[in-house]
């Protein structure tokens, strides 16, 4: 019923840049909050940024000032452009979203996740 896609993950040295897309689609009653998480090898996923409907974006200590969320709310996507990356950036990146498919209905939505991997 919903499904989250992301994309622009790859491959940088250390001080580059990337953007990620995750675009929402399916049955959007309502788009609660979307944010981003990642998870580094032998690590537990981890909060980078969560952006709510109320326009509020919290982001983790370790990427403050670097990255920036943001939202096209009529394409139902969400971007982070991660600035002056680091190793320790190295992840999958994956999009969450809580999102009322129905006026009943709120659930937690994952995206299949995008690698970054920076090097030094």
């Amino acid at each position: 019923q919903v499904q989250l896609v992301e994309s622009g993950g790859g491959s940088v040295q250390a001080g580059g840049s990337l953007r990620l897309s995750c675009v929402a689609s399916g049955s959007l009653f309502k788009i609660s909050a979307m944010g981003w998480y990642r998870q580094a090898p032998g690590k537990q996923r981890e909060l980078v940024a969560r952006f709510s409907s109320g326009g509020l974006t919290n982001y983790a200590d370790s990427v403050k000032g670097r990255f920036t969320s943001s939202t096209d709310n009529a394409k139902n996507t969400l971007y982070l452009q991660m600035n002056s990356l680091k190793p320790e950036d190295t992840a999958i990146y994956y999009c969450n979203a809580r999102i009322w498919t129905t006026k009943w209905d709120e659930n937690d939505y994952w995206g299949q996740g995008t690698q970054v991997t920076v090097s030094s």
